[in-house]
């Protein structure tokens, strides 16, 4: 695809079949970014996202001293700055990226410098106030402009907290995580709905050491780490899309390899389960304490059924929910989307996109301010889809026109490649027409 394109065109499918690797995963890859360029020595990735988010957290660690290089395999090398960043003297670019922005705050705010965060109209926009309330009771000083980015952080020793979460954030966490390692006494984030465990589990892959309940972590600091040589698993909020669209058509075969299968994530393979959906997990694996599996799925005859998710469910499957809610209309009886608030301050307001798109294509759809009613037994026609430069919306309709009558056209579809560059390449590769 041509990135520089803004439109693209999807046409309707009779069937799904074949078998993909997907770019490494997007979570994964931030977080051993980050880590890899704090640490000691060199580490080296294969597999790393090809996604814009996870290149603007590489080259915001390259502004704070790390090194960054592609080697000529594939891999991605960085060399770290052993704990003490270089205090870059321009504005450090987050692009579209929260994980970057929310995490890398906590790395700054313990750290010697006065640091600025930015981002594009977008990320200017969504919440920032969640990660400097739990810094600035450790005692960091953090400015926002409205609760929004520039984000100003005035590094400075901090003290250790206990602290509970108010909204489900894995980002959240590890803002507190990351400068809580490099803080005398030992720091305790604890959480009503456990969030993806990434964090916790590459800083141990890094060589930290940190203590886990049911609901918290703790890590006591200040500790060092160490490189690592790794190869990020698949993305298994990329592989939604085609997960749910082999689930559309009756005879479909889909077989995804190298698929992280990290349960914090993996819920959505249970929710498309209980839809009727035919899964299996082969070959699972450990590396680096990430659970890879190879996936195959297949639609059920009878089509598929309905489901409510909600609650904790909801939190856990936030990434997934737009294309969820997309495919609802070709259910029997419908999807229900409760406790999902969280949509209307991503990279856009997600409920109210999907419920405009879903409109547009003709299905009967009811919003409300925390979710959204897909009925089901509906037939949806092509239309033009507005993703609002919202790289899953563009994705989620592109996934529903699979099984729409004639040409769907997305608008924005560019905004692909914040997460997954290679999605529509990918998607005319299984889809047989």
């Amino acid at each position: 695809m041509d990135t520089a394109a803004q439109e693209r065109i999807v046409r309707p499918a009779r069937n799904i079949l074949g078998s993909l690797r997907l770019p490494g995963d997007k979570s994964i890859s931030h977080r051993y970014g980050m880590l890899a360029a704090f640490a000691e020595g060199t580490s080296r990735f294969a597999n790393f996202s090809t996604g814009a988010d996870c290149a603007s957290t590489l080259r915001c660690m390259e502004a704070l001293g790390a090194s960054v290089r592609k080697l000529d395999d594939g891999r991605v090398e960085v060399t770290g700055v052993g704990g003490q960043v270089m205090p870059s003297s321009e504005p450090l670019d987050c692009g579209n990226s929260g994980s970057t922005m929310r995490m890398i705050s906590g790395l700054l705010a313990p750290q010697q410098g006065t640091f600025t965060l930015i981002g594009d109209a977008s990320l200017s926009r969504r919440p920032m106030e969640r990660v400097r309330k739990p810094l600035a009771e450790m005692g960091a000083k953090i400015t926002l402009t409205e609760g929004h980015a520039p984000v100003t952080i005035e590094g400075a020793a901090l003290r250790a907290i206990d602290y509970t979460t108010p909204v489900p954030s894995a980002q959240v966490k590890t803002c507190v995580m990351l400068a809580g390692l490099q803080t005398e006494g030992t720091t305790t984030v604890r959480e009503a709905v456990r969030t993806r465990d990434h964090s916790e589990l590459a800083l141990r892959a890094f060589g930290a050491e940190l203590t886990r309940t049911i609901d918290s972590v703790s890590i006591k600091g200040p500790q060092t780490l160490h490189a690592i040589d790794a190869t990020v698993p698949g993305d298994i909020s990329s592989a939604a899309f085609f997960l749910c669209a082999a689930s559309l058509f009756p005879g479909s075969s889909l077989v995804l390899d190298s698929l992280g299968l990290n349960p914090t994530r993996a819920t959505l393979l249970d929710v498309l389960t209980a839809l009727g959906a035919q899964i299996s997990v082969l070959n699972l694996e450990e590396k680096n304490a990430e659970l890879v599996g190879t996936v195959q799925v297949s639609a059920p005859a009878e089509g598929l059924r309905s489901t409510t998710i909600n609650g904790a469910l909801a939190a856990q499957l936030i990434d997934e929910l737009p294309v969820l809610a997309a495919i609802g209309p070709y259910t029997s009886g419908g999807i229900r989307i409760r406790d999902a608030k969280e949509l209307r301050v991503k990279e856009s307001d997600r409920i109210a996109l999907v419920a405009k798109n879903l409109r547009a294509m003709g299905a009967e759809v009811e919003e409300f301010e925390d979710g959204l009613d897909v009925p089901g037994g509906q037939t949806l026609h092509g239309a033009t889809i507005d993703s609002g430069g919202d790289h899953r919306i563009a994705m989620a309709f592109s996934v529903a026109a699979l099984r729409a009558e004639g040409e769907t056209v997305i608008q924005g579809a560019e905004s692909a490649a914040i997460s997954f560059p290679e999605f529509f390449d990918l998607l005319e590769h299984v889809a047989e027409r």
